[in-house]
């Protein structure tokens, strides 16, 4: 259901979370959130840095510039949010005054009639239609480092505006404090990158699967028909993802569906062998959750009244560990009782453990029952994880002010960090392009560089999980935003480090697993580090920030906490 309102589950206590259909039977010992000295179980475990406990909110679909290309001016038009920056606060890599007066998307002959530069889209204009962002698309409109064929390849039309809104040149268009105010408030706070990209060109399954393991390829079509445009044969007898495929044995997948192979792991993995509790939340993953509007399973939906639609809130192919045998849920099958999730339950009907997948409540719910997991991968309902067509910057910017202002006032805020980061850019137009580290020459597919071309100088062709050179992992891609907000996150603060979405994996393994890599060619081992958006000397104390979740604006005291929806 939408986090605009209310939350599906009781936050005071564990005695309350038993009235939410919660198991009241204590857990094993095993299990248990603390130990018998009262430090959890988690804050116990040996890490490399101060923080205990890692809360990654996985968003849709935004490039850096369609957020933040004009930070920190805001327009500050009547009606709107106010936005003013504080004094000092650093530039980043943005859309220049030449850059909007005299874009190179505005002249060039391939956009047409669509030629346009970059333009502001207000708060009233936050329900875009969704653009194209696929494998091949991207690489056109990056143009070899032009970057100037958006409206081309990844602009899409609508008949139901006019003007530019109405026209492939809406790829252009940006927000600022003005709409996308708590994430303008939260960079003044904490720490942000201007130099993140996706690991490989291409959508979001790419995507959420780089941010787990750092590797795409491998993929396993469950039919040939799934290769065309989905997954690419990867010129070595196996397969790249590069589309938007469920995964295979989802009870909620529909038609194209795809899984990885056994030869693949993921983070997930490593944790677990390590014996670290984790967990991917995913909204609407829970199947007995009844919504106010009847929907139930995988047909759940909100409404949103920004769009005025209402979306399913799961969607399979946004699901990172459901591509992984070793980590899959595929029936849903639900947690025993808060205590022990992120541990080896839920179990199957015949004892087994079905991995460490969950509805986005259930981390509400064991964080609320002292029960906070060392990582967690979050992902909102879809009408607020901020894809357009299906959501959009206010109910996205509800959602995750949720998150971060109920994980402000927990005990265990003094050793957690949050980033924030992206599965794709939506095609949405971003002036910055980095060279190809990983190269690729599908005739087909790659045409970044021209006709079956994805390199440069000095780029190594990408390399499978058998350790052959393979295609279909071209990238860096396109340019994502990052955030860091913690205790120990630089405060008011851009780093200007080259990291991907692997970044991410790379940060778990440093800090909880000495620095073990996945290997079998992940990108954990050779992208850049996330270590300088924090600042471990200064004891934890970047302060707090609450926002109000319609607004985005600074609140002076923390809000209430959610409560169950009144049906």
């Amino acid at each position: 259901m939408s986090w605009n309102r209310v939350l599906p589950i009781c936050m005071a206590s564990a005695l309350a979370l038993s009235a939410c259909g919660s198991s009241s039977s204590s857990p094993s010992a095993s299990a248990g959130a603390s130990t018998a000295s009262n430090v959890s179980v988690q804050d116990a475990v040996s890490t490399a840095t101060p923080i205990k406990h890692l809360v990654v909110i996985y968003g849709e679909n935004n490039s850096f510039d369609h957020y933040f290309g004009v930070y920190p001016v805001a327009a500050n038009l009547s009606g709107e949010p106010a936005f003013t920056a504080k004094a000092g606060t650093p530039a980043v890599n943005g859309l220049t005054t030449a850059l909007i007066d005299s874009n190179p998307n505005s002249t060039a002959a391939g956009n047409g009639a669509n030629q346009k530069g970059p333009f502001r889209l207000d708060r009233t204009e936050a329900d875009t239609l969704d653009q194209t962002h696929t494998y091949t698309p991207e690489q056109e409109a990056y143009d070899n480092g032009a970057m100037d064929l958006f409206p081309e390849y990844t602009g899409t039309n609508t008949v139901s505006s006019t003007g530019a809104f109405g026209t492939p040149g809406l790829v252009m268009g940006y927000f600022d404090g003005n709409t996308v105010t708590a994430y303008w408030n939260y960079a003044q706070n904490f720490a942000m990158s201007d130099n993140m990209y996706t690991d490989t060109y291409g959508p979001s399954t790419p995507g959420a699967i780089e941010v787990v393991s750092g590797q795409t390829n491998g993929a396993q079509p469950s039919t040939e028909a799934a290769v065309s445009g989905e997954i690419l044969a990867d010129g070595a007898g196996g397969y790249t993802q590069i589309g938007d495929a469920d995964p295979t044995g989802d009870t909620c997948a529909t038609g194209t569906t795809s899984t990885m192979s056994s030869s693949n792991k993921n983070i997930g993995n490593l944790l677990s062998e390590a014996g670290i509790t984790w967990g991917g939340f995913t909204g609407g993953f829970d199947l007995t959750q009844v919504n106010p509007n009847g929907t139930v399973g995988c047909s759940r939906t909100t409404l949103s009244t920004v769009l005025n639609s209402s979306p399913n809130d799961y969607v399979p192919h946004h699901n990172w560990f459901q591509y992984y045998a070793s980590t899959a849920n595929y029936a849903h099958t639900r947690p025993s009782s808060p205590a022990t999730i992120g541990y080896t339950d839920p179990l199957d009907s015949t004892g087994t453990p079905v991995h460490h997948q969950y509805d986005v409540n259930d981390f509400f719910s064991a964080v609320s029952s002292g029960n906070f997991p060392s990582v967690s991968y979050l992902k909102a309902p879809s009408i607020d994880d901020g894809h357009p067509g299906n959501s959009d910057p206010l109910d996205e910017q509800r959602f995750v002010t949720t998150v971060v202002n109920f994980l402000q006032q927990q005990p265990d805020w003094k050793n957690t960090a949050v980033i924030i980061t992206y599965d794709d850019s939506d095609g949405w137009y971003d002036h910055q392009y980095t060279a190809p580290t990983s190269s690729s020459f599908d005739a087909t597919a790659d045409q970044l560089n021209g006709a079956g071309q994805c390199t440069s100088s000095g780029a190594q062709q990408g390399i499978g999980v058998q350790g052959t050179v393979v295609n279909g992992r071209c990238g860096p891609g396109t340019r994502i935003p990052l955030m860091v907000i913690s205790p120990y996150a630089r405060s008011n603060y851009v780093d200007h480090t080259l990291i991907t979405q692997a970044s991410v994996v790379q940060f778990i393994e440093d800090n909880w697993l000495g620095g073990k890599r996945i290997g079998n060619g992940s990108h954990d081992a050779t992208t850049g580090s996330l270590m300088g958006l924090f600042d471990f000397t200064n004891g934890g104390s970047t302060p707090k920030l609450y926002l109000d979740q319609s607004e985005g604006t600074v609140l002076t005291v923390p809000p209430a906490l959610p409560t169950l929806p009144v049906s």
